[in-house]
């Protein structure tokens, strides 16, 4: 079997380790360098732009193209400039000298940059450059005359960083070739000598004289050469300990099997006695044995007939399944209708409210037109005075103030609409602002408020923000304001719901009170069940708080309690976590 050495497999390891960590280390330096003296161009070539941006915006705005091609001249007689190129405000070329590009990519190129601020852009492969606008300053106004587009080259980068590059790499190969020297010599030292010397000894070992096979000192140091010696003598201290009690073990053990001997002798007497007595004994196991097959017997045919019992009652334990599962099914598509219900009922008064707007804007549409075709009319013919544009502009101005603010009410009532909607019918978890949304969900209803003298008084902080699903939010304070108006304020004239919101301890709390007709307790301990309800017989269907308690308690994992009597209005306490984990 080959023989592998620990001091070179821990040597290569260590001296791998540190040429990677070196290359790595070199690398990077190298690419620091390039992208510094790059930097360095470039504020260069900023330099550069203060320098010439006026005199060639000059010569551009008087069309002096001679000019221009001088200053240009000059410039590509700087090493670091590699091109430049001089385009009009049509980005025609006017000079273009050293380095080129094509006219596509300097055009794509002036597109992309347009939208961003100036800076270094990478324009081709070896090349990378400064393209900035020249703007002519006139009577207060500025005007884009052209662009100017500076080009250098990775060769310039290279050549200046040359030298450092060369002493990195130098400075990297001594250090590595110093340190493969040292390690060398010290591990030959501390750990290649001592161990082939540790070999040798133990492979002198004696078992027949132990004790002159310990270990002699090969070093002062306490080291772990030091500890393994120090372990390998113990070995043979015990090794020799073993052989005292070795022997006096063998002694023992030649008594023992004396009294083994006699142990045996008795014990043969005292099988012949139990024999005798098992025998009488295994008689009467048989009489038992026929008794209990008897017993046997019995208790099959009690298990066949509690097995016919026990198929009868699973038969009928997965019919009565089925049905609670029929059930289930049938209460969720009405809660699901029921939802739908009031969201359609919703979309269709929301219609309904948006076409007055839409009319008065089309009637005001249609008059500004007027005005238009007469006021055409009249410059047609000559007719037109000043009163009479006076005249335009009061009503064209009349009917465009009416007309946008009749869409902008048409646009906040869609806006509200569309997003309590959307909510309503998606299942997403988003972070949304309380005191917005609460807003945008009472407008939404806005066209149910209409119809009544009712007030709804919200306080709610407009910094308070929740993630949570807003759709269900939406349900449940629809359906409690709708609530509080067919059932709390039935009769009355001038309802009022107060809305309390705050935020304790990542959980949103709403106090939710109207001053309707209350509840008596019955009926308050059956609020939250489901087809309960007062207007039995009047299109109610008991759903509408059974969904606010399924929404808060399945949907948002909070809690809900109600408070109420007759005459005092009916409260709600809400409770809601943040779903943001």
């Amino acid at each position: 079997m080959k023989v592998t050495s620990i001091s070179r497999k821990l040597l290569t390891r260590v001296l791998s380790f540190y040429f990677i960590l070196t290359v790595s280390v070199t690398a990077i330096q190298i690419v620091a360098e390039y992208f510094n003296t790059k930097n360095h161009i470039n504020s260069e070539l900023l330099t550069l732009e203060k320098t010439i941006s006026g005199s060639l915006t000059r010569a551009v705005w008087e069309l002096n193209t001679q000019q221009a091609i001088d200053i240009s001249e000059g410039l590509v007689a700087i090493p670091m400039i590699k091109g430049i190129t001089v385009t009009d405000e049509a980005n025609n070329i006017i000079t273009q000298l050293g380095e080129t590009i094509s006219p596509e990519k300097l055009k794509i190129h002036h597109d992309d940059i347009k939208s961003e601020s100036q800076g270094i852009s990478s324009i081709s492969e070896g090349l990378f450059g400064h393209s900035f606008p020249l703007i002519f300053e006139f009577s207060g106004r500025t005007t884009s005359v052209g662009r100017v587009t500076l080009l250098s080259s990775n060769a310039v980068i290279f050549s200046r960083i040359e030298v450092g590059i060369y002493f990195l790499l130098g400075n990297a190969i001594v250090k590595t070739a110093f340190l493969v020297f040292l390690f060398t010599l010290a591990f030959n030292k501390l750990l290649t000598r001592p161990l082939q010397e540790l070999t040798e000894q133990i492979r002198q070992v004696d078992l027949d004289d132990p004790e002159a096979s310990k270990m002699h000192s090969m070093t002062y140091e306490k080291n772990e050469l030091h500890i393994l010696e120090d372990a390998y003598n113990n070995l043979i201290n015990e090794l020799v300990n073993f052989k005292d009690k070795l022997a006096i073990s063998q002694l023992e053990t030649d008594h023992a099997k004396d009294q083994i001997e006699e142990q045996n002798l008795l014990l043969e007497q005292e099988v012949a006695r139990k024999t005798s007595s098992l025998s009488s004994t295994m008689l009467k196991m048989e009489v038992q044995q026929k008794e209990l097959l008897q017993q046997q017997h019995s208790l099959q045919e009690e298990n066949v007939r509690r097995r016919k019992t026990e198929q009868t009652l699973l038969t009928t334990n997965k019919e009565f399944i089925h049905s609670i599962k029929a059930l289930n099914k049938a209460k969720e598509r009405l809660l699901e209708a029921e939802k739908m219900a009031s969201l359609g009922e919703l979309s269709a008064e929301v219609s309904h409210e948006i076409s007055t707007p839409v009319g008065i804007s089309i009637t005001s549409s249609s008059y500004l037109l007027d005005l238009i075709s007469h006021l055409q009319l009249d410059l047609d013919q000559n007719k037109i005075s000043k009163k009479g544009i006076e005249n335009f502009i009061k009503n064209a101005n009349q009917s465009t103030e009416l007309l946008t603010n009749n869409l902008n009410r048409a646009s906040e009532l869609l806006t509200s609409f569309k997003h309590v909607a959307v909510d309503q019918t998606s299942d997403k978890i988003r972070l949304i602002n309380v005191s917005n949304y609460i807003d945008e969900i009472i407008q939404s209803i806005h066209p149910k408020l209409k119809k009544t003298n009712h007030h709804i008084k919200v306080h709610c902080d407009e910094n308070i923000e929740l993630f949570s699903h807003p759709g269900a939010i939406a349900q449940i304070m629809i359906n409690l304001i709708i609530n509080s108006i067919i059932h709390g304020f039935e009769n009355i004239n001038r309802g009022e719901i107060t809305i309390d919101i705050k935020l304790h301890h990542n959980k949103l709390l709403i106090d939710y009170k109207d001053n309707g007709h209350g509840m008596n307790t019955d009926g308050l301990s059956r609020l939250f069940e489901a087809f309960f309800t007062t207007r039995e017989g009047k299109g109610g269907t008991g759903l509408g708080t059974h969904i606010i308690h399924n929404l808060v308690v399945d949907t948002l994992n909070g809690t809900i309690t109600a408070d109420s009597e007759i005459e005092q209005g009916l409260s709600y306490h809400i409770e809601l976590p943040d779903m943001r984990s």
